[in-house]
């Protein structure tokens, strides 16, 4: 197996490096200083051609050709620097890739330059009580008045939900159609008198999701993308996006070791059946990273990888569960030690609490792995629809 990248692409390597030694300086400065000069980076960096790669010059993007090998070579430099790349979150994984591939010229001028900026930061309002993983059940209403929508409901477990500025949402606006038929997908401003926010305490005592109650609020007509009742299918362009995201190869290897480090630290180290168990472990993030590999290498030819693709985060969800296991395992009734408070840093086997908690989450984020293994048979595999996932059209 060959893993370099070329010749060409050492030479961007030396590029990118040089960029950053000169333009990645941040020294010892504060909070409101290091933001600011961040910003200040993350511009000069687009400017440069290394940030937001995809997204068109006129929308704040520095609009580069499509290049796998030097994208990596860009993320691996930037890491050794330890430089900020994009703006995380919602808005830049999920609505602005969207937005490019289903939005109008119109939407993606007055949305995307604030949301790579991160000026607009963005909520997503697909689940609701009693509508998680079946989104097509979504029971918040929109109605028309003049040039806007007018929408009633409620949304549950939103993430970044605390900070959002603004929501990208499903409501049922044609209350007569078919029930994947009478849904749209709205954008709607979060800072209005007909929106109220209540966080949502979980076990460990944070408050990471926020659940949202529309009393008459206010979109623009505007502002929905795709037309009106083909929200589903907009949605599942940002849920391509999301699943694309979480099943990343990026952060695995650096989990395992830390579940190296606490075996070490409860004394487990030694004992046989923690290391067969951390050696099965290890077999499945290094079998996962290869597979990104190959993902890069088929991209980088312009292969169709075939139906690995479908698989990368259904396999991320289970091999970060199995290492949330060990870890409890490994911690036992130190487990039940109280959580740090909410912004300190847990130590010991503190510091795997949230992590143990969020490996369930990531089992239902970007669609529930029930309905990833569905998708994966019948469009992977081509095996026939399962009939338990038949729902009224």
């Amino acid at each position: 197996m060959d893993l370099s990248y070329g010749l060409e692409a050492e030479a961007a390597r030396a590029e990118v490096r040089a960029f950053l030694k000169s333009a990645w300086q941040p020294g010892d400065r504060r909070k409101d200083a290091l933001k600011a000069y961040m910003r200040d980076f993350r511009t000069r960096a687009t400017d440069a051609g290394y940030l937001y790669r995809s997204v068109p010059r006129r929308f704040g993007g520095s609009e580069q050709p499509v290049d796998v090998v030097k994208a990596q070579v860009i993320r691996e430099e930037f890491a050794r620097a330890r430089a900020p790349m994009e703006v995380r979150g919602n808005g830049i994984n999920m609505l602005v890739p969207t937005l490019l591939e289903r939005g109008t010229e119109e939407q993606r001028q007055a949305l995307i330059p604030p949301t790579i900026a991160g000026d607009y930061i963005w909520g997503q309002g697909y689940s609701e009580p009693g509508s998680g993983s079946d989104l097509a059940s979504v029971r918040t209403r929109g109605v028309v008045d003049g040039e806007e929508w007018v929408i009633n409901g409620q949304k549950i477990w939103t993430s970044q939900g605390g900070a959002a500025t603004h929501m990208f949402m499903l409501v049922r606006t044609e209350p007569d159609a078919g029930k994947h038929d009478g849904i749209s997908y709205i954008l709607i401003d979060l800072d209005q008198p007909g929106v109220t926010r209540r966080p949502i305490r979980q076990m460990t005592g944070e408050s990471g999701f926020y659940e949202f109650f529309f009393d008459d609020a206010r979109a623009p007509l505007a502002w929905t993308v795709g037309e009106r009742g083909e929200g589903w299918n907009v949605s599942r362009t940002t849920l391509k996006h999301e699943r694309a995201s979480i099943g990343s190869a990026d952060g695995l290897g650096s989990q395992f070791a830390k579940l190296v480090e606490l075996a070490q630290e409860m004394g487990r180290i030694g004992d046989p059946v923690v290391r067969d168990r951390l050696a099965q472990i290890e077999g499945f993030v290094l079998a996962h990273r290869y597979s990104s590999y190959r993902l890069f290498s088929n991209a980088a030819a312009g292969d169709d990888p075939g139906p690995i693709a479908l698989m990368m985060k259904l396999l991320l969800t289970e091999i970060g569960h199995d290492m949330a296991l060990t870890a409890q395992e490994l911690i036992g009734e130190a487990g039940l030690t109280e959580p740090a408070p909410a912004g300190t840093r847990g130590r010991g086997p503190e510091k795997w609490l949230d992590q143990i908690m969020g490996s369930l989450g990531n089992s239902i984020a970007g669609g529930a792995s029930n309905i990833q293994r569905n998708i994966i048979g019948e469009r992977g595999l081509g095996l026939p629809r399962d009939l338990a996932m038949e729902t009224d059209k």
